[in-house]
């Protein structure tokens, strides 16, 4: 079969992504929807094209950690052919809730395949977006205060600090580099939403971003890293009392993989939210992302600094900037 546009959903193999991948793919059967994590142990996309009866789904190992293997998949894609991209959904994460972690290249390393990794990814991919494409970025509500969601909170000073934490921040709860992070996502997602409105503005691609936050999902793989009783809570026991934990935190934002799965395959797929563009989201609902978030002067330091930690030379760092 020939497809007429492809889809490629990060941390696409379990959880959230899998979810999405499988309600894209089951609604758009003419796409080529790529999944992708560092591997794939349990046969994702062959497990959807047979739920499916189809076979649109393909898995590409990608390892957001390193850039040189960012980069490596970038050339897979080249080599591959693929349609042009019509969504791209930038959702993988991790999370390590008690020490420091970093990638080889010395950056902490929630930070390095939330944000960096995606980042390098985006750039590296810009060419192959379809005119309204659409860049799904997951976030979560734990990168706002205000929501209170029981992680610590999100603290933006640079990106520097985030990426390599200074002495005070080498000690501090891990979780708290996860909250940052899913700020940090918010941030760019803005700054690449100004680029996208100068892009349409000059007549070129009608591009659009908007960021997510999926909600409370037990049972996913971000608590891989936690303790064993803890993973056993998250995996087996949460996930079937989602009603009782509405009524324990106080929060309807606590959903199934699949329903969180469909929020965010509707951002990438679906008509009604055809040309939304630097808005966040909480599931299916519009709403106001944290007040830092909003920052327009550390929107831009941050869109800098991930120009030049992802950008290998002057050619490079001019392309990535998106506007002349």
């Amino acid at each position: 079969m020939s497809y007429t546009r492809s889809v490629l959903v990060t941390g696409g193999t379990t959880g959230l992504g899998f979810q999405c991948a499988l309600d894209i793919a089951r609604k758009h059967p003419e796409y080529q929807v790529v999944i992708s994590s560092r591997n794939d142990p349990n046969n994702a996309a062959i497990s959807i094209n047979t739920t499916l009866k189809q076979n649109n789904v393909t898995f590409l190992p990608l390892d957001l950690s390193d850039l040189a293997k960012v980069r490596s998949f970038a050339e897979v894609w080249e080599t591959n052919n693929f349609p042009p991209i019509q969504a791209l959904v930038l959702n993988a994460a991790l999370q390590f809730p008690n020490e420091i972690h970093t990638n080889a290249a010395g950056i902490e390393s929630t930070f390095a395949v939330s944000h960096v990794g995606h980042a390098l990814l985006f750039h590296l991919l810009y060419a192959h977006l379809a005119d309204k494409a659409r860049i799904v970025i997951t976030s979560s509500g734990t990168h706002d205060p205000a929501q209170k969601s029981g992680l610590p909170d999100a603290v933006y000073k640079t990106a520097e600090d985030l990426a390599h934490p200074p002495p005070e921040m080498i000690k501090i709860d891990g979780r708290q580099r996860y909250s940052s992070s899913k700020l940090a996502n918010v941030m760019w997602g803005y700054a690449l939403d100004r680029r996208f409105q100068s892009i349409r503005r000059q007549g070129k691609k009608n591009l659009t971003v908007v960021s997510m936050d999926p909600g409370l999902m037990p049972g996913t793989g971000l608590a891989r890293e936690y303790n064993a009783f803890l993973r056993f809570l998250w995996v087996k026991i949460m996930p079937k009392i989602l009603p009782v934990l509405r009524v324990l935190i106080g929060s309807s934002n606590i959903h199934s993989q699949k329903e969180s799965g469909e929020n965010l395959s509707r951002l990438a797929i679906s008509p009604d939210v055809e040309g939304e563009s630097g808005t966040y989201f909480e599931g299916n609902k519009k709403i106001p992302s944290s007040v830092d978030s909003y920052d327009e002067e550390k929107q831009e330091d941050f869109w800098g600094w991930t120009l030049k930690h992802v950008a290998t030379n002057e050619e490079e760092l001019r392309t990535f900037e998106l506007v002349n």
